[in-house]
């Protein structure tokens, strides 16, 4: 049986992942600092699920969680605990979903994305580099296309102007798991997620915010005077992707060329897919389809666009299906209507 460890168990996707991957016969170990970024008791909720108790959680001690699954509560930024953790339990494989994410939220609070995304990061680097880890899958996101215009976004694009330290600690993880992979041949997979949703999702997401306001007869704030487009990809998608990309191992490009190089690949064991619907959605459709699900018509705050977001996002996924053969392809329609559902019942709504 194959030993994962996936950061970030207690959020979003990386609760997805977990129960999507023992049962598909991994051994998992979840990790998760459980911040409150967002409502803890969601993320209590969400490791409820996998069977870890709170009562059970102690930071640093090992929670046993439905059957192959137990869960840690630690902080990425801990070097000596996390360091200790990959020596004690020797993982084939890392999936790093722990970040302080929220574009928004980082021009606010800097200091928080360095410590979490890219102190935290370098100790999951070291702790693949000094125990042999087969395979170390880590999120990335859109955001470090920034400026760019050029529909769709392709990983063979330069990503060289990103709009928010957010984007730049993620292009900077790229960098950084490009560096190690060459200089320790750890082979490493960056995965481009494009506007994540559904069941469990996050609270300061789009979704969950038009829902709630809704549901409780508020106003909604839309941005950029409704004049935006995004690339909304259902979480069922981003965690199939990830379950068929974790057993394909980076060997390196031989045909990489430093005279022409091609920013998606490397002569080292690494690369970078885009994980998105490959669909972009103007948000004006995506506010009806919740309007439509919640048969609540929304009161509408019309804004200019916020500092770090940019107006319009669309994965090519080309490289994704080519190696993996399976293209996230969840309507928004479908998508929404299952985290309505979800969202009703779990709120008692």
């Amino acid at each position: 049986m194959n030993k994962v460890l996936i950061t970030g168990t207690a959020g979003f996707i990386g609760f997805h992942l977990s129960k999507i991957l023992v049962q598909h016969g991994y051994e998992v170990v979840g990790l998760d600092s459980i911040n409150d970024y967002y409502d803890v008791n969601l993320k209590y909720n969400r490791l409820k699920e996998l069977g870890i108790k709170k009562e059970d959680i102690k930071y640093g001690n090992f929670a046993k969680g439905n059957s192959g699954l137990s869960f840690v509560q630690m902080n990425l930024e801990d070097k000596d605990s996390i360091l200790s953790l990959f020596n004690e339990q020797k993982f084939d494989f890392v999936v790093n979903l722990a970040a302080q994410a929220g574009v928004r939220y980082s021009i606010e609070n800097p200091f928080t994305y360095i410590e979490s995304n890219i102190n935290g990061f370098i100790n999951i680097l070291e702790g693949c580099r000094h125990n042999g880890v087969k395979h170390l899958v880590y999120a990335s996101s859109s955001s470090v296309y920034g400026l760019n215009e050029k529909m769709p976004f392709s990983v063979k694009d330069n990503v060289d102007h990103p709009v928010s330290l957010y984007a730049a600690s993620k292009k900077a993880n790229e960098l950084m798991a490009h560096t190690y992979s060459y200089l320790y041949k750890i082979p490493t997979t960056g995965l481009r997620f494009f506007t994540v949703y559904g069941p469990w999702g996050r609270p300061d997401m789009a979704l969950f915010l038009f829902t709630k306001a809704l549901l409780e007869g508020k106003p909604i704030d839309v941005f950029n005077n409704g004049n935006m487009q995004r690339d909304f990809t259902y979480v069922d998608d981003i965690v199939e992707s990830i379950r068929r990309l974790l057993p394909l191992i980076p060997d390196g490009d031989k045909n990489f060329s430093g005279a022409h190089p091609d920013p998606s690949k490397s002569i080292a064991p690494y690369r970078v897919h885009n994980i998105g619907n490959n669909s972009p959605v103007k948000l004006m459709d995506f506010v009806g389809a919740i309007e439509k699900e919640t048969g609540v018509k929304a009161v509408i705050n019309f804004k200019p666009l916020q500092p770090g977001d940019v107006p319009a996002t669309y994965a090519d996924v080309t490289s994704l299906f080519e190696l993996i053969d399976f293209k996230p392809k969840t309507s928004v329609e479908d998508g929404i209507s299952r985290f309505v559902t979800w969202y009703r019942d779990y709120y008692k709504i």
